[in-house]
């Protein structure tokens, strides 16, 4: 019970401290984030990032795809042993 009374006071404390410092400091962050976002050489940087993304995710679908096929290939199609699911009955236990 005392931990929990030392961390609601710590939260209340850091709340009230919080309040009068951080939204200023918030604006400020805020201000410079869309400058950045804003700048015409980190748009044109995050479309070329858009562009590799998307042809690296394309190769990598395409070599996903080769890898299923031949995985298919390479492993022999056998039948499992034991129950199949649809012949097992849900066991029912006593609470």
């Amino acid at each position: 019970m005392k931990s929990r009374m030392m961390f609601m006071a710590g939260a209340a404390i850091g709340y009230v401290l919080g309040t009068k410092a951080g939204r200023e400091r918030y604006e400020q962050i805020k201000r410079l984030s869309r400058q950045v976002s804003e700048n015409p050489n980190v748009q044109e940087a995050a479309g070329a990032l858009r562009a590799k993304g998307g042809e690296f995710a394309g190769a990598a679908r395409g070599k996903a795809g080769e890898m299923a096929s031949s995985a298919k290939e390479k492993v022999p199609h056998q039948k499992a042993s034991g129950r199949h699911e649809a012949d097992e009955q849900p066991e029912v236990y006593p609470r």
